[in-house]
Parts: C-alpha cells; sequence; structure tokens
C-alpha cells in the first residue's frame, strides 16, 4: 500500500483478512503453528518457506503491526519488540562486537547512556558522547573501528535537534551506520530515512499506543540489517513483541496522525505561554522561535511534537513544589498518553546516570518535563499555575 498516504496507511496497511473476513485486526494468541506435512515443517525451519513457525518470532498480529509501521516510516522491513529498550539492545547485539566503536548523542534517553555505560562496555564496545546538534563534534569523534552513530531528535527532555542529513552524510563518508530514536516525532511528524539514517528505533509504548496501555518497541531498516540481523537475534534471544501488544499498537496507529498534530499544538500554545511566566528561567521547546534550533526542526519536521521541558526557580526544592502542586497531570515518567504527565528528570528518567553526565545532557535540578496530552489547554494552564504558584512560595520562604 506504499503508494498511499501517511493517514490511509496507518489504518490500512499490512491487514491480511483470513477466511473468517474480520474487519478488525484479529488477535492470535497461540505459541506455535501447525504444518501440512514433515516436509513443510522441514520447509519452514529451513527457511526456504515462509510461514509461520514459532510466535517468538513468527506471529500475524506481530506482523501486521510491524508491515504497517514500516509503511509509515518508508522501511522496507521491521522488527517488533518487547519494549523501546530492548530494541535498542537488539541493534546493538546484532549489529555490533567486542572492539566495536559508537558515536552517541549526550543528549538521549538515561536508560539508553545506562544500557551502553553498564552494559554494552562490558562485552568491549566503546562510545564516545558527543553534543547532538555539533556536527563537527560527530565527524571528530569518528575513528576506523566506529561502527554506530546513535542520536534522538528531538531529544529527551530537552528537544535538542540534530540535523539527521548532515550526521548521515559524516557517517557514510567513513562506512558507519546511522541508527535514529525516533519517538518523540513518530513518522506523523518526521521521516528519518529520507534524510539519511540507515535504521530507525520507535518506543512503541509511547505515541505510537498514545493511550499509556502497552509497552513495546520497534526497529526499522534495511532487509539485510533488519530482516535478517536483527531479526536473527529476536528469533535467538526472544525480546519479542507480543500479539495482543501488537493489536493494541495497530489501533494506536489508526489515531497516530490526529494525535500528533493535537499534541503538537497544544504543546506549542503552552510552551510560548510558559515562557512569559514568572517563576520560569527557561522553556526547551523546538517549535519557538527562542530554541536555538528551530529553524533546522521547522526543516526536517513537520510539527514540534508533544514534549516540552522547562526550568524553574529554587532548582530541586522548587521543582518538587511545582509537581505535589499540581491535580489534572499525572505524575509518571512515561509518555505520549492522552493524558497529560509530569516529571522530574534528574530524580527519574536521568536518575541512573551520574551526576556529570547530568550535567553535561543539561538535566538540571530546576528541570521539568511536561507530556502535553489530549485535554484543553486552558485546563492544562490552570493547573501549571498552581505549580508555579508553589514555586514562588518556596521563594517566599
Amino acid at each position: 500500500m506504499t503508494e498511499h498516504h501517511l493517514a490511509t496507511l496507518a489504518v490500512r496497511a499490512g491487514q491480511v483478512r483470513t477466511h473468517e473476513g474480520e474487519h478488525a485486526e484479529p488477535i492470535f494468541t497461540t505459541s506455535s503453528y501447525v504444518f501440512a506435512s514433515a516436509a513443510e515443517a522441514a520447509a519452514r525451519f529451513d527457511e526456504s518457506v515462509k510461514g509461520n513457525i514459532y510466535s517468538r518470532f513468527t506471529n500475524p498480529t506481530v506482523r501486521c503491526f510491524e508491515e504497517r509501521l514500516a509503511a509509515l516510516e518508508g522501511a522496507a522491513s521491521c522488527v517488533a519488540t518487547g519494549s523501546g529498550m530492548a530494541a535498542i539492545l537488539a541493534t546493538c547485539m546484532a549489529l555490533l562486537k567486542a572492539g566495536d566503536h559508537i558515536v552517541c548523542s549526550d543528549s538521549v534517553f538515561g536508560s539508553t547512556i545506562a544500557l551502553i555505560n553498564r552494559y554494552l562496555v562490558k562485552f568491549g564496545v566503546e562510545v564516545t558522547y558527543v553534543r547532538p546538534d555539533d556536527n563537527q563534534a560527530w565527524r571528530s569523534a569518528v575513528r576506523n573501528d566506529t561502527r554506530l552513530f546513535f542520536l534522538e531528535t528531538p531529544s529527551n527532555p530537552l528537544a535538542a535537534i540534530a540535523d539527521i542529513r548532515a550526521i548521515a552524510d559524516i557517517a557514510h563518508e567513513r562506512g558507519v551506520l546511522l541508527v535514529v530514536d525516533n519517538c518523540f516525532c513518530t513518522p506523523a511528524l518526521q521521516k528519518p530515512f529520507e534524510l539519511g539514517a540507515d535504521l530507525v528505533i520507535h518506543s512503541a509504548t509511547k505515541y505510537l499506543d498514545g493511550q499509556g496501555r502497552v509497552v513495546g518497541g520497534a526497529v526499522l531498516g534495511n532487509e539485510q540489517l533488519v530482516g535478517k540481523d536483527v531479526f536473527g537475534f529476536i528469533r535467538s534471544a526472544g525480546p519479542s513483541m507480543s500479539p495482543f501488544n501488537a493489536w493494541v499498537f495497530l489501533k494506536g496507529l489508526e489515531t497516530l496522525q490526529l494525535r500528533m498534530r493535537a499534541h503538537s499544538e497544544a504543546a506549542l500554545q503552552l510552551a510560548r505561554w510558559l515562557e512569559t511566566q514568572k517563576g520560569v528561567r527557561k522553556v526547551h521547546y523546538a517549535g519557538l522561535e527562542s530554541h536555538p534550533q528551530h529553524a533546522l526542526a521547522k526543516r526536517q519536521q513537520s510539527g514540534f511534537g508533544g514534549i516540552l521541558a522547562f526550568d524553574v526557580e529554587h532548582g530541586r526544592q522548587g521543582a518538587w513544589a511545582f509537581i505535589d502542586a499540581t491535580r489534572l497531570m499525572s505524575i509518571t515518567a512515561n509518555l505520549g498518553d492522552a493524558k497529560s504527565t509530569i516529571t522530574h528528570p534528574a530524580t527519574t528518567t536521568h536518575s541512573r546516570i551520574t551526576p556529570a553526565e547530568r550535567e553535561r545532557a543539561g538535566i538540571t535540578e530546576g528541570l521539568l518535563r511536561i507530556s502535553v496530552g489530549l485535554e484543553d489547554v486552558r485546563d492544562l494552564q490552570a493547573d501549571i499555575e498552581r505549580g508555579l504558584a508553589a514555586v514562588t512560595a518556596v521563594g517566599a520562604r
């Protein structure tokens, strides 16, 4: 269905109806599959004949989700995983070996840094961290043994924007693969493959679901890197997506474009308003003209997304007072939900990295992150005003 537009692909791509003629996609809750003969079983396991073998790596519901997401991203192949972090792990395990070097943005999800620093390095993988917006730093960090570039754009939580096209060119000059985490934008707002990325990672848990119901991830790319290499790791190690979760994600994809548009519009409205509020030191949102990479974001994205971060006065004390004073937003570290969420990154999403790593990434004690949901913006403003009043009260003590 590649000739169709994104909204149509999000509803229709990947579905193969069974003999029952169902309109909605079915959930195939089976661990294994029956073969017509011993010869057919042997052919399936030999991979000379395509078909289902075992739901650790072949399931019709999961395959429907994979094909639909691949159509949205413009990828030849997609492998679904049990979580976003499982997608990153599967990519690294499939494509890296002892002695390889990766260059990683220093503005990525805290668990990504923890995975690299605590586990990959134990097996002989080396890493250099660079600023996502410093193209020269990416170029200077390349070594003869560099295998991967890894970046998020926009980054979590400061909305740092990396120039995907420029960094892809730098990578490809040296035979390096570019991996882009597209979690914050999704294919509704950004198409990394069109800008030169080799692989795209998703935490489907976030916007691809959109209602905070289930956990999952995905890796997308060409048939060799994903269809063979990453799939081979999934088949052997098993960090797979469940059929039920895949079905939930399919339902989420149907409204993805509509939701991302609404999230983006509300977040931009709130970000502009926050810039005028007392007690707010700085607002981090690429949709603002004050953002240093606003022009770049406008060029490579069709919208700015639903995540905004801002620094409040009085450090952690002010940030915690703000959170505790809110009544509408949910205090949770998840994002991409229809319900707005708020968290303090320094003590939640980025608490597992060292203070020096947080400082390098710009994660201050006064930083708050809001995932703007689908509530009325006026109600969200009222809730934020409660938080800002609490920040002012801290200063008056």
